[in-house]
C-alpha cells in the first residue's frame, strides 16, 4: 500500500492534489457560502507547496492549484464553454506559478521568525497582484475574489468601506499564510501569532475609525423579476410579463421601478408601441421605469445592451450603454483566432458593441442612480466611481438565466453586498430570473432575495446615506501597498543576489529537522 508522502512524491499525484487543493475556495462563496472557511481554506496549497522539492515545482504547484481554482470558482460556465472552461483555467491558472514560488521561498524548511515576518505581508501582496491582473476585463474580470466571500459578515464589510474587497483578500489570505504555519513547524508559531495578533489590533482599530455613512432618508424602489419564459416569441411573452408585474405596483408610492437585463428585446426607437405601453406603466405607477434594451440600434450599428429609462412621456433621452462585456458571452476576443469557440459552445455569435463613459441618471423624485449591467457589478471601480460622480443608489441589470440552476446566481448577487459597502451607497441587483436583491449603505441585506424560483414584483423601502468612505475617497490603495511590498522584496532579493555574486558568504540555510525538531546531519 503507497502511503501519502509516497503518492505525493509522484509526478502525476502531486499535480493532481495542487489541483485539489487549489479547489477548496469554492466553498467559500455562494452557495454553500462557508465565509469562515475562506480563512483556512488556501492552508492544505500552501503547506503543499512549502514541501516542493524544487523552485521549479513550486511554480508548477502554483500553476496546478490556480487551475483547480479557476474550475471549481468558474465550474458553472461549463454548459456555456465546454472544453473550453479548461483552456481558459489552465491560461489563467499560470497567474499563480510565481505564487508558488513565494510560498517556498519564504515558508520552505523551517523559516526564521524574520522570513515568517516577512510572508505574513509578501504572500498576500503576492496574491493580491494575481486577482488585480486576472480582473483585467479581457481575462473575465473580478469574480471569484477571495476577499468577495465574507459578504455576509458585518465586520468584515465595515473593512470593505475602508479598502474594498482588495483589503478583504490580503487580510483573508494573511490568515491562511499564519495558520498554516502554526500547523506546520512549532518553532515559528510566535512570530506567526505575534503577525495575526498584530493584523487583529490593527484591524480592529480600523474598524472603529471608519467613519459610518449617514442616514440620508428613503427610497421606495420596485424590482420586477418575470422568471424563466421560452418557446417561440420569448421576447414578447417576458415583455407582457414585464408589464402585468408592473401594473400590480400601481398605487404603492414608487420613486423607481427597475427590470432585469435585457428586458427589453427591441430597439424602442423602432417600437414605439412597445415605448407607449411602458410610458403607460410609469403614468400608472407615478414612476420612472428602468429598462435594459438588448437590440440592434437604429442610430448606430451594432448590438448594444443599454439601460433606459422611460418616463411617463415616453425615453427620457439618457442611456447606459453597457462598456465592459463578457468575453465568449458577449464577445470572442480575437475572433479571427478563437471563433472556433462557437461551435463547442454557447459562445456569442457576433460580438455587442461597448459603451464609452459611465452615466448617473436623475430619474426624477430627487433620485440619482448609477446604472451597471450584467458582472459589471463585480468591479469595485465602477461602482467607486459613480458613488464620486453623486449616484445615491446604485444598480445592476442583470441576467443568469442561463446559469439558473448553477451557484451563479446566488454568487452574482452576492457581489452586490461588497459594492454597497465599499461605496457607502445602496444598491439594487436586478435579474430576469433570479436572484434579485437589495443591499443597504452598510452591505446590510434589505428585504428579502427574489430566487430563482418566483416570478414577481417586489418593493424595497430602500435606505440612502451621505458622505464618502475611504474606499471612494482613496481608491486602490491596498493594491497600490502590495505592489511597494513586492518591489521592495524584489530589490532584497537583487541585492541578496549581487552580494552572493561578489563572494560574501551567502546566509547558511537552516538545517532540515526531523518530525521531532532534532537536527539532521547531513550524510546520514
Amino acid at each position: 500500500m503507497r502511503m501519502p508522502s509516497d503518492w505525493l512524491s509522484s509526478r502525476f499525484g502531486r499535480g493532481a492534489a495542487a489541483a485539489l487543493a487549489g479547489a477548496l475556495p469554492m466553498f467559500a462563496f455562494p452557495a454553500p457560502s462557508w465565509w469562515w472557511f475562506a480563512h483556512v481554506c488556501l492552508v492544505p496549497w500552501i503547506l503543499l507547496i512549502r514541501t516542493a522539492p524544487t523552485g521549479r515545482r513550486a511554480l508548477y504547484d502554483g500553476w496546478l492549484g490556480g487551475f483547480g481554482f479557476m474550475v471549481a470558482v468558474h465550474h458553472w460556465l461549463f454548459p456555456s464553454l465546454n472544453v473550453f472552461t479548461f483552456v481558459i483555467a489552465a491560461l489563467l491558472g499560470v497567474l499563480w506559478a510565481p505564487w508558488g514560488w513565494l510560498v517556498r521561498r519564504f515558508l520552505a524548511g523551517v523559516p526564521t521568525a524574520g522570513r515568517v515576518g516577512a510572508a505574513l505581508v509578501v504572500l498576500p501582496s503576492g496574491w493580491l497582484l494575481v486577482e488585480l491582473v486576472r480582473s483585467w476585463q479581457g481575462l473575465g474580470g473580478p469574480w471569484g475574489l477571495l476577499g468577495s466571500s465574507q459578504w455576509q459578515v458585518q465586520p468584515a464589510l465595515r473593512l470593505a468601506s475602508i479598502g474594498g474587497v482588495w483589503l478583504l483578500s490580503f487580510l483573508v489570505v494573511l490568515v491562511n499564510v499564519a495558520v498554516a504555519v502554526l500547523v506546520s513547524v512549532r518553532s515559528s508559531r510566535v512570530p506567526a501569532v505575534a503577525g495575526l495578533v498584530a493584523t487583529a489590533v490593527a484591524t480592529t482599530a480600523a474598524w472603529a475609525w471608519s467613519p459610518h455613512p449617514g442616514p440620508d432618508g428613503r427610497m421606495r424602489i420596485a424590482v420586477v423579476q418575470p422568471g424563466i419564459v421560452s418557446g417561440a416569441d420569448s421576447g414578447m411573452k417576458r415583455f407582457d410579463r414585464e408589464e402585468q408585474l408592473t401594473r400590480a405596483l400601481a398605487g404603492q408610492q414608487l420613486d423607481l421601478v427597475v427590470w432585469g437585463e435585457s428586458s427589453v428585446g427591441f430597439d424602442l426607437a423602432q417600437r414605439p408601441d412597445l415605448a407607449n405601453r411602458i410610458a403607460a406603466l410609469s403614468r400608472l405607477v407615478n414612476a420612472e421605469i428602468l429598462v435594459n434594451v438588448d437590440a440592434r440600434r437604429s442610430d448606430q450599428p451594432g448590438i448594444y445592451k443599454s439601460s433606459v429609462p422611460v418616463g411617463p412621456d415616453g425615453p427620457t433621452g439618457q442611456r447606459y450603454d453597457k462598456m465592459r462585456l463578457v468575453p465568449f458571452g458577449e464577445y470572442i476576443p480575437a475572433r479571427s483566432v478563437l471563433g472556433w469557440a462557437t461551435s463547442v459552445g454557447r459562445a456569442a455569435g457576433e460580438d455587442r458593441r461597448r459603451g464609452t463613459e459611465q452615466v448617473v441618471m436623475d430619474v426624477g423624485h430627487g433620485l440619482r442612480i448609477g446604472p451597471m449591467v450584467c458582472f459589471e457589478s463585480a468591479f469595485p471601480d465602477m461602482s467607486r466611481h459613480l458613488a464620486e460622480d453623486g449616484a445615491q443608489v446604485l444598480l445592476a441589470q442583470s441576467s443568469t438565466s442561463t446559469f439558473q440552476h448553477s451557484w451563479a446566481p446566488e454568487q452574482h448577487a452576492s457581489l452586490a453586498a461588497l459594492r454597497a459597502a465599499e461605496t457607502g451607497r445602496p444598491m439594487v441587483h436586478a435579474t430576469l430570473t433570479g436572484v434579485s436583491a437589495v443591499y443597504g449603505p452598510s452591505g446590510a441585506r434589505v428585504g428579502s432575495w427574489l430566487g430563482t424560483d418566483r416570478s414577481a414584483s417586489e418593493v424595497y423601502d430602500v435606505p440612502l446615506a451621505r458622505g464618502v468612505t475611504p474606499y471612494v475617497r482613496f481608491g486602490d490603495w491596498p493594491v497600490h501597498g502590495a505592489l511597494l511590498i513586492l518591489a521592495g522584496m524584489c530589490a532584497a532579493e537583487g541585492l541578496r543576489a549581487l552580494r552572493v555574486r561578489r563572494g560574501a558568504p551567502a546566509p547558511q540555510p537552516p538545517p532540515a529537522r526531523t518530525v521531532r525538531e532534532s537536527p539532521v546531519r547531513h550524510g546520514h
